[in-house]
């Protein structure tokens, strides 16, 4: 595979006819990622806990001129089997199928020594991050299926590859995202009908950011919009045949 963030240059209807569902799309990486989908002429279905974020991020596509999303809300710290249920009768009857899914909603929990993490904030972290995924991924499956070229991307880290003190929950659960897109990959892969990656965005300037870093200054951070070369490269027909990797989604100089 050779791909480099810094020159991929996307064809302007890279995403010509897709249907492309977003998790945490109101706001930060998410609603980035939905903007630019949007922009190179795929349909969005907008998925995240809040509402009015996601009609916010409904109006931006809109008034860019592109396809009218759909607004699929979802808590995913809360939400239950039929929730789940829910969310996929709603993708079958709009559109019968799903040709990409980003995983992007996650909740960063605490930075402290694990010694002293709290369990309930753990447990919480670990569902949100990774079992929730696994479960909307699974109850999409058939969507997904009916692609026939449909793209999976899961959001990791640099911290869920090299372990650092006082990540605690949100590095162990990137740990298990990767695990999990490496083993869905190698599930998938045979038929050649999914293909399942990961992106680590990097230091970017978010609300998440924000809280883990809280003495940093933001302006010197890259905004979501500018990081979204790896995005656009996984969910279009140029990462067919790349499945089971992990990209950057900044590469340092």
């Amino acid at each position: 595979m050779d791909f480099d963030p810094r020159t991929y240059e996307p064809a302007p209807d890279l995403l010509s006819d897709r249907v492309i569902l977003v998790t945490g799309a109101g706001s930060g990486i998410g609603r980035a990622a939905a903007l630019a989908y949007a922009a190179y002429g795929a349909t969005l279905i907008l998925s995240g806990r809040v509402v009015s974020k996601l009609e916010s991020a409904h109006d931006e596509i809109l008034a860019q001129g592109d396809a009218q999303p759909s607004i699929a809300p979802l808590n995913l710290a809360r939400a239950e089997a039929n929730d789940y249920f829910a969310l996929r009768d709603q993708v079958q009857a709009q559109y019968g199928r799903l040709d990409g899914l980003l995983h992007n909603a996650g909740i960063l929990g605490i930075r402290t020594p694990l010694e002293q993490y709290d369990m309930n904030t753990w447990a919480e972290v670990m569902h949100v991050n990774v079992t929730a995924a696994l479960a909307l991924t699974q109850v999409l499956m058939p969507q997904l299926n009916a692609s026939g070229d449909a793209s999976v991307v899961f959001t990791s880290s640099g911290v869920g590859r090299v372990g650092r003190a006082y990540w605690g929950a949100y590095a162990v659960s990137k740990f298990a995202t990767e695990g999990l897109m490496q083993v869905l990959a190698d599930e998938t892969s045979s038929a050649g009908r999914i293909r399942v990656n990961c992106v680590n965005p990097g230091s970017t300037r978010t609300a998440m950011r924000a809280d883990a870093y809280p003495a940093e200054d933001p302006l010197t951070l890259p905004e979501p919009a500018s990081i979204m070369a790896a995005y656009l490269y996984l969910m279009g027909p140029d990462s067919r045949g790349v499945t089971g990797q992990s990209l950057d989604a900044q590469i340092k100089k």
